[in-house]
């Protein structure tokens, strides 16, 4: 029985040019209580792989997180599948409004503490108390009272190319930052004002919701389905659209267009710019926002060290890498003191 991928990256891309299918770039979650994480995942691997779904899924005994790439005439196929499911019948699958048919490349499914890291061990805490989910119409409703206090719950590196209007974006790197710092900013208003929330697909959401409930808020929503619902209601629906910029995704991608407005800034040269790129340099890999004009200068790196490491042979640049950990640039997505725009911009 495989458990695992047996082809590279390369390798998989090449299949799927090959085939010249349509492939559709879906995500779901769903909390819930699973037994044994580790058969489920098991059984979703061998199941996916069948039907060539790829993508990374995070399976916990709080619940299921998946971000998916699936053949377009394969769907009602892998739809039978969680339906069959009893705690994923007609779970929300948020769809994407720009494909990539090469939007994942391999099939990860991983066992975690937690779907969502949070840093909570309250073992008072239910997550599936969560607050009153709204749809698009109602959520601009809500944002336009001045009683409301919109939150991002999002990361800073998400937020700063797009959000909504008037929203609070924390500067956080990780939403178990992001759920102290906002109940300490906010705790006056626990029983005067609505507390409203969002995130890219609501997973994020569904937990601060239930948090926040716990921690004595009265008046708590989030968006349903997040920004990628969002987006499909207000432009099916014709409503009024409230968010500026691009919607952050955790693809190949990037990103999606929400609107036309570029809010945000390249990491070198301060141009407008929102499109964030990982830098060339393998040991590096840092996360940022790079505009055409600095990409050509600096070869896809963030920096002139790292520009001037991708020029060495590859056998130098493998020795110069071996032993360090990559991780801490990765994880502190657009935070480094490399980037010349962004360390000014904090001088």
């Amino acid at each position: 029985m495989q458990l695992y991928n047996k082809l590279s990256a390369e390798e998989r891309r090449e299949l799927i040019r090959e085939a010249g299918k349509e492939r559709l770039t879906i995500s779901f979650y769903q909390y819930a209580r699973i037994g044994n994480p580790h058969l489920f995942r098991n059984h979703l691997f061998v199941a996916f792989d069948a039907q060539e779904v790829l993508g990374r899924i995070y399976v916990a005994h709080e619940g299921i997180n998946a971000q998916l790439s699936i053949p377009a005439d394969r769907f009602d196929e892998f739809k039978d599948f969680l339906d069959g499911i009893y705690f994923l019948e007609n779970v929300r699958l948020n769809i994407a409004r720009e494909h990539d048919n090469e939007s994942f490349l391999k099939l990860k499914v991983k066992v975690r503490h937690k779907i969502v890291a949070d840093g909570l061990e309250d073992e008072t805490f239910d997550v599936t108390n969560k607050g009153v989910h709204v749809d698009a119409a109602r959520f601009n409703e809500l944002i336009s009272d001045p009683d409301t206090i919109l939150v991002d719950m999002r990361n800073h590196y998400e937020s700063e190319i797009g959000h909504f209007q008037n929203a609070w974006t924390p500067d956080v790197d990780t939403f178990r930052d992001s759920l102290p710092i906002i109940e300490e900013e906010i705790k006056e208003h626990k029983k005067d004002k609505k507390l409203v929330m969002y995130c890219t697909g609501g997973i994020r959401c569904e937990k601060a919701s239930a948090y926040y409930k716990h921690r004595g808020f009265e008046d708590v929503y989030q968006l349903e389905g997040g920004i990628i619902e969002y987006h499909r209601q207000v432009t099916e629906q014709g409503l009024e659209n409230k968010f500026r910029g691009k919607n952050f995704v955790f693809d190949h991608r990037l990103s999606e267009k929400i609107s036309d407005e570029v809010i945000s800034n390249c990491h070198q040269c301060g141009n407008p710019c929102d499109t964030h790129t990982n830098c060339a340099n393998e040991a590096c890999h840092l996360l940022f926002i790079q505009c055409e004009d600095c990409k050509s200068k600096y070869e896809n790196t963030c920096s002139t060290e790292c520009h001037e490491i991708i020029q060495l042979p590859y056998e130098e640049q493998k020795a110069l890498r071996a032993g360090k950990y990559n991780s801490n640039n990765i994880f502190k997505k657009g935070r480094s003191e490399k980037l010349e725009f962004k360390k000014h911009k904090v001088e």
